[in-house]
């Protein structure tokens, strides 16, 4: 028998969101325990607002919609508040009822520059670790750090000197820029949208972008990335930092750490023989003489070191790739340092964490559901990802606005 297709709608639903949401849904682990590191976070809520004037957003809700931003790869705060308002899951996730009203953009993108003012995104990721380490998915022995090009939302064109004399070129609002035999350095040219970013390129034949560097180190027990930083693009910004972040755990025994052929300098690894931490850094002696000798490479743990480090770069290979950090979304470090922040808080939760902790602290391990639902956008969720072409035209300009 042919179903019928009513056009009327019904004056009453009594459904909530709550019962629309599948039981084995990989969202649903990911906010249990987004909620249990939010409700340690509400003394620091309450000092960073007024007990009078108008209600803001609640952050508790701000922080679950960037999060759902991060892990579905919404380009945009426009496009991410329009999903918002139509889509049950995502409603679901923030805390919002079905006839609750939306909030404007540019009320939510207000709100979070509350949060950027603050240390509540790195206090955030800190209580995921609590879980994660009640959970005994953390060791305190053995890490791995790299650094990772973080291109800015700037263009080229955009680098002038510093005295504002800037290159020959024709009119108009993009015009051809002519930068043939003039010599451009960080000293004398800065970015006119972005001033924060730095000219850098990767390596001898490379090209150069404006960009910062971002930082991570990961924990070699379950790949987890336990501490990140952002900073200016840099020659020795990577080997600083990486010892910033080594040093803030050492004082509980012996350390191990591995990193890549680029942290094979004579102060990294003095640097880190003076901390008691074992330097488990990639050789490289291409004509020249490596800082890492048979004192290091005898032993068991370092060929173990660097087969584990290299599942950080599958962390970053997430973060750019689903986490929106393939080209940043906003100018400036301390925005940039957050958007950072998030996307490993999110990464922690996510598929490529590998395991998900319950309360009892057994590992829940549904890696290849969480990849189809979370990485691939399955296609019972395409409706909530995917921008049709009406309305891809905001996407651009929405970007523009937002990077401010």
């Amino acid at each position: 028998m042919r179903g019928t297709d009513p056009r009327q709608e019904g004056m009453f639903r009594y459904v909530s969101p709550e019962a629309r949401v599948p039981k084995d849904h990989p969202l649903r682990p990911i906010r249990e325990m987004g909620n249990r590191a939010l409700e340690e976070l509400s003394g620091e809520f309450e000092a960073m607002y007024s007990h009078t004037g108008w209600p803001s957003i609640a952050p508790e809700q701000l922080l679950r919609a960037l999060l759902l931003q991060v892990l579905y790869s919404i380009r945009s705060k426009r496009l991410l508040v329009e999903q918002l308002d139509y889509n049950l899951l995502f409603r679901w996730f923030v805390g919002l009822s079905m006839d609750e009203a939306m909030w404007e953009h540019s009320t939510f993108t207000k709100n979070r520059e509350r949060l950027i003012g603050s240390d509540i995104a790195r206090e955030f990721f800190a209580k995921i670790l609590v879980q994660a380490r009640d959970a005994r998915l953390l060791s305190d022995e053995h890490f791995s750090v790299d650094g990772t090009l973080l291109e800015a939302w700037a263009s080229m064109k955009s680098f002038r000197p510093k005295a504002g004399e800037g290159p020959r070129g024709g009119g108009g609002h993009n015009a051809e820029v002519d930068f043939r035999g003039e010599k451009r350095s960080n000293a004398t040219h800065e970015s006119t949208t972005d001033p924060q970013a730095r000219q850098y390129r990767k390596g001898k034949g490379q090209e150069a972008k404006l960009c910062y560097l971002g930082h991570a180190l990961m924990d070699n027990r379950h790949g987890l990335i336990v501490d990140t930083r952002t900073t200016q693009a840099s020659g020795r910004a990577e080997r600083e930092l990486a010892l910033a972040m080594i040093e803030a755990r050492c004082g509980k025994g012996q350390l191990t750490v591995g990193a890549d052929k680029g942290y094979d300098t004579r102060d990294f690894v003095e640097g880190l023989r003076w901390a008691n931490v074992s330097p488990h850094v990639a050789q490289n002696d291409t004509h020249r003489r490596s800082a890492i000798d048979r004192r290091t490479t005898r032993h068991a743990g370092y060929a173990q070191s660097q087969r584990v480090r290299k599942r950080i770069e599958e962390a970053f290979g997430w973060a750019k790739t689903v986490g929106g950090l393939r080209k940043l979304k906003h100018r400036g470090l301390p925005k940039v340092d957050v958007q950072f922040i998030l996307a490993f808080a999110a990464y922690n939760y996510g598929p490529f964490g590998g395991n998900h902790f319950t309360d009892d602290g057994k590992i829940l391990c549904f890696f290849f559901h969480c990849l189809r639902s979370l990485s691939n956008l399955p296609s019972r969720l395409g409706s909530v990802v995917e921008v049709t072409n009406t309305r891809q035209w905001t996407t651009a300009k929405s970007d523009r606005e937002e990077a401010h």
